[in-house]
């Protein structure tokens, strides 16, 4: 468009969609503060979780399995903010170093379980038809194993390690959380845009990765951000029974049991704080994730958009602005 009164050309302003590509994560992050207080607070208990694990190396006072002889069973205090255990080690360092432990378990079952959930759902929810029949029957039999007694009689076999852990939670938790990809998957294929790619000859892989993946990915977020929690809770599961991460890396779960067990009464803040720690975590993840998902999916915002408001006082502001 020309400018009569200096003869220059003005730039075209940005199209509507050009600016919500511009502001989605920001404007996600003003919805998530103001509608979500709950969902800001697992947000901010997540990052805090995240920088404690990669920076624990710097914040935590002694070594994770440093030993201060004369100080067994010492009680908080100045130099031992959150005590001490029946060897002398400091708990609040080996709080801090067991953030890492959950982090690591934590992300990494909850990846591996997403990626299996996905290639479980998308090419049984595709196919579907006899595949999907015989590919479900399975699941439903993954499903009547009690996911706690299969990863302790796995663990036992193979043993105990970190990696082995989050293969085992992965797995675990993939096969039975498939159901619900399948179920996007199915109702994203019978739509139009899907029909006309395969009319006109759209191979099954390029359908799949351009029309079907990108339509489930909140549904696949959604999921991945619940499988976090319940896979550090799961850890913290088969430490407490003796099947998790061995000795001497620090597991919250791991000092639960064992000697936190045994010292429970005499030195209680052994199983006090890892305990709070790792209730804080499971409950700030859990919060965050259910915000993502009143977020991403229009369909759980209950027509409102805001929490304590109604739709009947939404209306009338309505009409008072009329």
């Amino acid at each position: 468009m020309a400018d009569s009164s200096s003869g220059r050309v003005a730039e075209p302003k940005a199209t509507q969609g050009e600016i919500k590509k511009h502001s989605f994560l920001v404007g996600s992050l003003i919805r998530l503060v103001k509608e979500r207080p709950l969902g800001t607070v697992g947000l901010v208990i997540t990052l805090v979780l995240l920088f404690i694990a990669i920076f624990c190396d710097f914040l935590a006072p002694y070594g994770m399995n440093e030993c201060w002889v004369g100080d067994f069973l010492a009680p908080p205090s100045a130099r031992f903010w959150f005590g001490t255990d029946n060897v002398g080690r400091d708990i609040l360092s080996r709080v801090i170093f067991g953030a890492r432990v959950s982090v690591i378990v934590g992300l990494g079952g909850a990846t591996l379980a997403t990626t299996i959930s996905v290639i479980i759902g998308v090419v049984s929810g595709y196919i579907g038809g006899k595949f999907d029949l015989t590919v479900q029957r399975f699941v439903d039999a993954w499903m009547c194993i009690p996911g706690l007694i299969f990863m302790m009689i796995v663990m036992a076999i193979i043993g105990g390690s970190m990696w082995t852990l989050i293969l085992v939670m992965g797995l675990s938790h993939g096969v039975t959380s498939s159901r619900l990809i399948r179920g996007a998957v199915i109702g994203i294929k019978e739509n139009v845009y899907v029909e006309a790619a395969e009319a006109i000859g759209c191979s099954t892989p390029r359908l799949i990765l351009r029309h079907i993946m990108p339509n489930i990915m909140a549904s696949t977020l959604i999921l991945f951000s619940h499988r976090v929690p319940s896979v550090i809770l799961g850890e913290a599961s088969l430490s407490f029974l003796g099947f998790g991460i061995p000795p001497p890396f620090p597991s919250w779960g791991g000092m639960l049991s064992g000697m936190g067990r045994s010292y429970m009464f005499q030195a209680p803040w052994m199983v006090v704080w890892p305990g709070i720690a790792l209730a804080t975590v499971v409950y700030g993840v859990n919060m965050f994730g259910d915000a993502i998902r009143d977020i991403l999916d229009p369909r759980l915002r209950g027509g409102v958009g805001r929490y304590g408001v109604s739709a009947k006082k939404e209306a009338a502001k309505k009409l008072k602005g009329v």
